[in-house]
């Protein structure tokens, strides 16, 4: 009985002891304290949220005019989020894109992290700072049977064959061209001023054709001529890509949202080295069958 009451003593004394030293636990890193399951360990940080409760959003897209680029996705990086899209007649052009862009193939709507190389793509873009950004893009999993672009290779008035490379093969399209063939120029009226036929079939001129399959032929139905050597053209739109040093630069043209590659010569254009992308400007330019050379730059205000 005496031990009972010594131990319960020794006990009260303690308790005592730690209601007047409410600190000494603290100070003392190796007493033992009992403490909820809960405060167990350290709880992380709860992710900040906005004032209406809600984890923040992407910010919204860049603001201003969008331009439709068409070619093929190329070296897709999801780690910097970004691709090339190869033009024809062009050097690629790099695009970023993020979660705020959006992708369909077909017409269906697909997840991002599905994109990856492509041969026919449709691609809205629209300039955010100095670089290019995908709003959207529209995926074709078949080539748009019957039509294709591209420059002539070579023409065979004799057998009216006509050999051109193309935007839907990696080769060379091989169409017969009969004589009810509809060949015509489109563009600016200068160009389109000039009767267009057969003769507008020579190398290097930049075509557009539509054709049917006929005993195992490809035939030409109409054939669109968009430029011939030699054709002056005048082009009017915002820089979306420059390389000062390789001496050229890609200009969109809101009459028909086709980007068009420009090269010019440094020594005569000295003022170009101000040239930058989102830079309004009009050109004068020659197309040579293989390029386009500016003639004149007026950076417009």
């Amino acid at each position: 009985m005496q031990t009972l009451l010594a131990v319960a003593m020794v006990g009260a004394l303690a308790l005592t002891v730690q209601a007047a030293n409410p600190q000494s636990q603290a100070a003392n890193p190796t007493s033992q304290q009992l403490v909820r399951p809960d405060s167990a360990a350290p709880r992380e940080a709860a992710p900040l949220k906005d004032a209406s409760g809600y984890l923040p959003t992407l910010p919204a897209a860049p603001k201003g005019k969008s331009t439709i680029l068409g070619g093929q996705i190329r070296d897709v990086d999801p780690v910097r989020d970004q691709f090339s899209l190869h033009i024809f007649g062009q050097r690629p052009i790099n695009i970023l894109y993020d979660e705020r862009t959006q992708v369909f193939r077909d017409g269906a709507k697909i997840p991002l992290r599905d994109l990856g190389s492509e041969d026919r793509a449709s691609v809205q873009t629209i300039l955010d700072g100095s670089k290019v950004f995908a709003l959207s893009i529209h995926i074709l999993s078949q080539a748009a049977e019957g039509e294709c672009q591209g420059r002539v290779l070579y023409f065979d008035s004799r057998t009216s064959t006509l050999l051109i490379t193309s935007d839907i093969s990696p080769q060379p399209v091989r169409l017969q061209v009969p004589a009810s063939a509809s060949i015509a120029r489109v563009g600016e009226p200068d160009f389109t001023a000039t009767r267009s036929g057969l003769g507008d079939l020579m190398t290097g001129s930049l075509i557009r054709a539509t054709f049917e399959r006929s005993s195992g032929q490809d035939v030409a139905r109409q054939i669109t001529v968009l430029a011939v050597p030699g054709a002056g053209f005048i082009f009017s739109g915002n820089i979306s890509f420059v390389d000062l040093h390789a001496a050229f630069f890609n200009l969109v043209d809101p009459r028909d949202q086709r980007s068009y590659e420009i090269h010019f010569d440094p020594a005569r254009f000295p003022a170009s080295q101000n040239l930058r992308v989102g830079v309004n400007v009009t050109v004068n330019a020659i197309y040579d069958g293989m390029k386009y050379s500016a003639s004149q730059i007026t950076v417009n205000p």
